[in-house]
């Protein structure tokens, strides 16, 4: 028997995902879903325009690929608040046989390898753990901004929308290892969850963090977002939270944890030794068009900064004042200045930054502003964490399109 949850789940106007199988039929036919035509997010595709679409539990957002869904949130979004809500955030999956729906009678999170006792919890059992943190952090795609890439790359051609900022609620990823005992030697945790590959020569999704940040008590895992139980399609019943780290790690329908006494290889390890991986140097940059001599995984979140309440291409009023807005963010070291400029980087000032969430959560920051005279403008922002980290000016380049994080320019009209 489903819990009061899971029987939601299977409503069409309240949860996630229909049992009788809506979402296949979504991507078998997409233009059934399709809600509007372009999106204005602007940049031009090769693939022309991105409709919005509708999938159960979600607002309209933008589609990428429909098998296996990959969405993107519209970018005015954020400008909602620093909190995206659940039916708005981007959805990415790297598999295409998703759970349609999770069964809480037979769920169960299994901890196994390297321990003194294998565990199978059910969410129920994870719940009684502790009590529960709560942790306000962004989920960011590495490939987010990935379609701004010059010269072109492979890849999701994504706008700024593959992000998002959400309070998550669980239990630390310690405390459930402390439950089973880490044995002597343990160097990593490997994570899985329910999606699994259509074809045996794809590999499994699986993602690894070294055993000292695993116990480090900032990973977690978490069963409810917002508020709410986590949405089917970004992860329930239990998603692995990896604050201040590329969502690539935040592994979704976690069903299994292992422990291991050496580093993660072979087959199911393809997704950390040749993919989601970086130039090995400082700025994990190459020159346009070259391949990296070595590489690295991608791991922490690069500062970023962002204009909300004005896009690409708006008009804002001659003669008086208006407030401009953003959001800011970074790994965890927390957001210490934003400035904006009116003039394509002439001259800066800075802005008030608002609510301080959590130093993993979005920043919300506000400037008044006045323009003399019509005409065109460029508006710019950058911001500094507390460690002195920064935004380049122009944007570093890696063959994957990962982890653009230079200063945005937003071209507008005063009228």
């Amino acid at each position: 028997m489903l819990d009061t949850h899971e029987s939601v789940v299977a409503d069409l106007e309240r949860r996630s995902l229909l049992r009788s199988g809506a979402l296949l039929a979504m991507a078998a036919s997409p233009l059934a879903a399709l809600a509007a035509a372009g999106t204005g997010e602007g940049v031009s595709f090769a693939d022309g325009p991105r409709p919005l679409v509708k999938y159960p539990g979600k607002r309209p957002l933008i589609r990428v690929h429909t098998r296996p869904p990959h969405l993107e949130t519209p970018f005015a979004v954020f400008n909602e608040g620093p909190i995206t809500a659940n039916d708005a955030f981007f959805v990415r999956y790297h598999l295409a046989n998703i759970p349609l729906a999770v069964d809480l009678a037979t769920y169960r999170l299994s901890v196994k390898g390297k321990v003194a006792t294998p565990l199978s919890l059910s969410l129920a059992e994870l719940k009684a753990l502790g009590e529960p943190i709560d942790v306000v952090a962004v989920n960011q795609c590495s490939g987010n901004s990935r379609g701004y890439a010059l010269p072109r790359v492979f890849g999701a051609q994504l706008a700024n929308g593959a992000m998002g900022n959400a309070r998550w609620t669980g239990v630390p990823l310690r405390r459930v290892l402390e439950k089973a005992g880490v044995g002597a030697g343990a160097a990593q945790v490997t994570f899985n969850g329910l999606d699994t590959p259509v074809l045996p020569a794809t590999p499994d999704f699986r993602k690894a963090l070294d055993m000292e940040h695993a116990m480090s008590g900032e990973p977690m895992l978490a069963w409810a977002m917002n508020g709410e139980p986590l949405p089917m399609l970004n992860g329930y019943p239990v998603k692995l939270i990896v604050p201040g780290y590329f969502g690539t790690y935040w592994v979704k329908h976690l069903s299994e944890i292992e422990v291991l006494d050496h580093p993660f290889e072979g087959h199911d390890a393809a997704f950390m030794t040749t993919a989601y991986r970086v130039p090995d140097n400082d700025c994990q940059c190459v020159a346009p068009g070259t391949a990296a001599a070595k590489t690295r995984p991608i791991s922490t979140l690069p500062v970023r900064s962002f204009i909300t309440s004005v896009m690409n291409g708006g008009v804002l009023p001659a003669g008086r004042t208006v407030e401009l807005k953003g959001i800011a963010f970074d790994a965890g070291a927390g957001i210490k200045t934003v400035e904006v400029s009116v003039d394509g980087g002439r001259q800066w000032r800075e802005a008030t930054l608002g609510k301080d969430l959590g130093r993993f959560s979005f920043r919300e920051w506000r400037v008044p502003v006045s323009f003399a005279q019509k005409g065109k403008a460029v508006l710019m922002v950058r911001a500094v964490n507390q460690k002195g980290e920064g935004q380049p000016a122009t944007p570093d380049w890696n063959p994957a399109g990962y982890r653009r994080h230079a200063i945005e320019s937003t071209a507008i009209t005063i009228a």
